[in-house]
C-alpha cells in the first residue's frame, strides 16, 4: 500500500448474529462516505443466501458489498486469503476517496486482517498424550509419514528425525483440523497499518437476541431455506466435510436430509448452534482492544452508532 492509503481511516462494524448490522451498513452506505467490505465467511458463498440472511439481489444493486459471491460451496477460503483480499479493497477504496466499512461477524477474519499473526494454539493435552502413545508404538519415522498425510509442506520442511516438531505439527492439526503449515502461512502477514475505529454491535439483553434469533431462522424456513439446502444437497460435489456446509443451519439441514434427524430437530439444533455462535462471537468482542460497544437494540444507541462512526471519518 501507499504512504496515503496507510494513513487513511478503515471502520471495523462488528457484532454477533442478529444484532442488526445489515442495516446499520446500510445507513452508513446512504452517506455517501463508505464502501462496504463483508466479512461473513459463509456470504462469500454463491447460493448461500437464506441462510446467511445475506442481503436480497435489490439491496446489493443498491448498497454493494464486496466479498459477497465470491466463491462456489465446494471451494475453500481462509482467513490469509480474506486478509489479503481486504487489504487490496482497503486500498482501492481509500485511493478513491472512501473509507471502507468493514462489516460481519467471522471474527477471525478481522484478527487476521487487524494483527496480521495468528496465534498458534496452545497445547492440547490430551492430544498430545494420544500422539505420545502413538510415538511409543510406531515410532518417528511413522509419525513423520502421517504428518506428510494431513499437512504435506510441513513435513517437507521438517526432517524425520525432528521429533519434537513432527509431533507438535501433529498435535495442532488434530486438536484443531488446521495444518500447522497453513497458521505459518497466516504468520507471514503483516498488521492493519491504517488507523481502526472498532465497533461492537451487541445486544445487552442476550434473551431477546435469542428471540431474535429463533424467529430469524423460522422465517428463513419460511423463505425456501430447506429448499436452498436441497439444491446444495443434491450436487456430486458437495458433502459436510465441505467448509461451507459446517455453516450453522446448512449443516444441520444437510443432516436432516441425510436422515439424521427430523426437521423439528434440525430447526431446534440449528438454533442452538447459532446461539452458540453468538456466544462465541461475544466471547471475541470482549477480548478486543480499542472497541466502542452500543445496544443495537436501543434506537438512541444505534443512532450514537452511526454518529460516532460518521464523526470518525469527517474529523480525519
Amino acid at each position: 500500500m501507499s504512504s496515503n492509503s496507510n494513513s487513511a481511516p478503515v471502520v471495523f462494524l462488528m457484532g454477533p448474529t442478529a444484532s442488526g448490522k445489515t442495516d446499520l451498513s446500510i445507513e452508513l452506505y446512504r452517506t455517501g462516505l463508505f464502501e462496504i467490505i463483508s466479512v461473513d465467511s459463509a456470504m462469500i458463498y454463491k447460493g448461500m443466501d437464506i441462510g446467511t440472511a445475506k442481503p436480497g439481489q435489490d439491496e446489493l444493486s443498491q448498497t454493494p458489498h464486496h466479498l459477497i459471491d465470491i466463491l462456489d460451496p465446494c471451494e475453500a477460503y481462509s482467513a490469509s486469503q480474506f486478509s489479503e483480499d481486504a487489504r487490496k479493497l482497503i486500498e482501492s477504496i481509500t485511493q478513491s476517496g472512501k473509507t471502507p466499512l468493514l462489516v460481519g461477524g467471522t471474527m477471525l477474519y478481522f484478527k487476521t486482517l487487524r494483527d496480521g499473526i495468528a496465534d498458534l494454539p496452545e497445547a492440547d493435552v490430551k492430544v498430545r498424550k494420544k500422539l505420545k502413545d502413538q510415538l511409543d508404538d510406531d515410532g518417528i519415522g511413522n509419525m513423520h509419514k502421517r504428518l506428510a498425510e494431513v499437512d504435506p509442506v510441513a513435513a517437507k520442511r521438517l526432517h524425520h528425525n525432528d521429533t519434537q516438531r513432527i509431533m507438535r505439527a501433529l498435535e495442532v492439526f488434530h486438536s484443531t483440523g488446521k495444518p500447522l503449515s497453513l497458521y505459518h502461512q497466516e504468520q507471514s502477514l503483516e498488521a492493519l497499518h491504517n488507523p481502526v475505529l472498532s465497533i461492537a454491535l451487541a445486544p445487552e439483553d442476550r434473551t431477546r437476541l435469542h428471540q431474535k434469533i429463533a424467529q430469524r431462522f423460522d422465517k428463513m424456513i419460511d423463505n425456501g431455506f430447506l429448499d436452498e439446502v436441497s439444491e446444495l444437497y443434491y450436487r456430486d460435489d458437495l458433502s459436510l466435510e465441505c467448509p461451507s456446509m459446517k455453516s450453522v443451519g446448512y449443516r444441520q439441514l444437510w443432516q436432516y436430509l441425510d436422515g439424521d434427524f427430523t426437521l423439528e430437530d434440525a430447526i431446534e439444533k440449528s438454533i442452538i448452534a447459532t446461539r452458540q455462535l453468538a456466544k462465541r462471537q461475544y466471547t471475541w468482542l470482549r477480548s478486543w482492544e480499542d472497541v466502542h460497544w452500543y445496544d443495537s437494540y436501543v434506537k438512541d444507541q444505534r443512532q450514537a452508532a452511526f454518529d460516532k462512526i460518521v464523526d470518525y471519518v469527517s474529523n480525519r
